[in-house]
């Protein structure tokens, strides 16, 4: 019987034979090799829509008959994870919504289990990255009003912190669901996370803040009014580097708005000096490995401190702004990276032809008996 599908293990060879990492001058390809090769790729380009298919019939199954054929949360977040790998090709992302899929990924958002509305949120994100047309089809299919709901207030905080990394990939660089965001009061939800306990809560949560207050200086009003300013002061002083720079970086925002800046700042202004002073004295006090890791802190610390004060801060008087090193170029870990792309190509299908049949085993209880035993395989509603 002839092989179905691409003939993966006369892919690796060939990839192989043409590229074994040495300096070889370009080897044109014969056409039959070029057509061989081209209609690989385009049968495991088929094979991706078709299996994309397949999950989309399963989302878009009720959780009923789901049940009754033994597909758990677990099944679903498994085929959650699939379906991300899919579509971190933004050609598949965009498919998607083509062949019915978007619709129920963003009605998982609603689903009781907190694990599949988390990797949901997940999916989104990924669709969306940099994508404008995705995020147009996502804003078009609602999808911003549960992502909004999840992130204010589901009582699982990794669920909420997947929300708002979906809708901070969701409205950047998309002014319709800036303006969605602004307008659902986004920012209300954006203290509350600021003012968790979770780390990874708060810098996203920082992150988004900078991004917004570069989009729009005014809404440095709207921060201040909401005491956004005062939890970031406090937040400047927290013990992960990441949240401090992120807190640092959105104060930054608003003390250099020129129209609002100083009111904005100045009713807290002997409270952040004296935040700033203690970061200053820390960065002072700190060994040289720690000194060249805190490079942006340094730079991030006086250039506040100038904003706010009209003058340049003691880490320049005492020549820390910039230490021996900053300067060295970064060491040479991505040549390692670019390996011939037939070669990377041929590694990953030799782990996916090594795990295959595992893989298999694993998907089909998610596709098999959806269907009546009469009905010859259609899925029931």
């Amino acid at each position: 019987m002839a092989q179905e599908g691409p003939d993966w293990n006369g892919l690796l060879k060939w990839s192989l034979a043409h590229s074994d990492g040495t300096t070889k001058p370009p080897q044109n390809l014969s056409e039959e090799e070029r057509r061989w090769f081209m209609e690989a790729m385009q049968s495991q380009a088929v094979d991706v829509i078709k299996r994309m298919k397949e999950i989309t019939l399963v989302m878009q199954t009720p959780d009923k008959v789901l049940e009754e054929q033994g597909v758990t949360s677990q099944d679903i977040e498994e085929l959650l994870d699939e379906l991300q790998e899919h579509v971190e090709s933004i050609d598949m992302a965009n498919d998607l919504n083509s062949i019915g899929g978007l619709v129920p990924l963003i009605g998982y958002l609603k689903n009781s289990h907190a694990g599949i509305r988390a990797k949901a949120a997940e999916v989104v994100t990924t669709i969306v990255q940099n994508n404008p047309k995705s995020q147009k089809l996502v804003m078009e299919a609602n999808g911003l009003e549960p992502l909004l709901s999840n992130f204010s207030s589901d009582p699982d905080v990794t669920v909420r912190t997947k929300a708002l990394g979906a809708i901070s990939s969701l409205i950047r660089q998309n002014k319709p669901g800036l303006a969605a965001f602004r307008l659902a009061n986004g920012y209300a939800p954006l203290k509350d996370a600021l003012s968790s306990e979770s780390i990874r809560f708060q810098r996203k949560a920082l992150n988004l803040v900078q991004y917004l207050l570069q989009e729009n200086s005014s809404d440095c009003n709207i921060v201040r009014e909401l005491g956004l300013t005062r939890i970031m002061m406090h937040l400047a002083s927290s013990e992960d580097a990441e949240v401090r720079e992120a807190a640092l970086r959105g104060l930054f925002e608003v003390a250099r708005d020129s129209k609002s800046g100083d009111s904005n700042l100045a009713k807290d202004g002997e409270k952040l000096k004296q935040i700033l002073q203690e970061r200053i004295k820390s960065i002072i006090d700190m060994a040289p490995d720690d000194l060249g890791a805190a490079k942006e802190e340094r730079l991030l610390v006086d250039s506040l401190w100038n904003a706010c004060f009209n003058e340049p801060s003691s880490l320049r008087e005492k020549g820390l702004l910039v230490v021996p090193g900053d300067d060295a170029p970064a060491p040479d870990v991505a040549s390692k990276l670019f390996e011939p792309p037939l070669r990377s190509q041929a590694a990953q299908l030799a782990a996916a032809s090594k795990d295959s049949s595992a893989a298999e085993e694993k998907r089909a209880p998610l596709l098999l008996g959806l269907g009546s035993p009469s009905s010859g395989g259609d899925r029931q509603t």
